[in-house]
């Protein structure tokens, strides 16, 4: 990897770096300052956020569709696989299992996960736009 598109990625990858530390950051005030349906569903829209940032992260060309669309479909395959209660016996042994996997379907969270994933696509699409709309500077050989 070298050049423009090498360094273009690795500041995509930084900057998926920084949305998942921002994230889980909001993640844990959001759960520990509030409470109730509002938190819970805040928290729901925030782990398909940072599962967003980690596909970012691992394919920093992908376009915010398919950015969107990957980490809405492992957020639903979670919670869908909730169903089974194989994350219920994970999540009994392993508070990171509890974290990452959960334990308990509710059909509400595939909604709110959705809306993180919409979030998710709006700022990568704004971001790509805002980009394609900056002038190219000029060097001084064009001069």
């Amino acid at each position: 990897m070298g050049g423009r598109r090498g360094r273009s990625a690795r500041r995509a990858r930084a900057v998926a770096v920084g949305a998942a530390a921002v994230t889980v950051a909001a993640g844990l005030g959001v759960r520990t300052a509030g409470d109730g349906a509002a938190a819970k569903y805040a928290g729901d829209a925030l782990y398909t956020v940072l599962i967003c940032a980690l596909v970012a992260l691992c394919a920093p060309r992908a376009r915010p569709v398919t950015v969107a669309a990957t980490g809405l479909g492992i957020s639903w395959a979670v919670e869908l696989l909730q169903l089974t209660g194989v994350p219920a016996d994970l999540s009994r042994q392993s508070a990171v299992a509890r974290l990452v996997l959960g334990s308990t379907f509710n059909a509400p969270d595939l909604f709110w996960y959705a809306v993180g994933a919409a979030g998710v696509w709006g700022v990568l699409t704004a971001a790509a736009t805002s980009r394609r709309r900056e002038p190219v500077p000029r060097t001084s050989a064009s001069r």
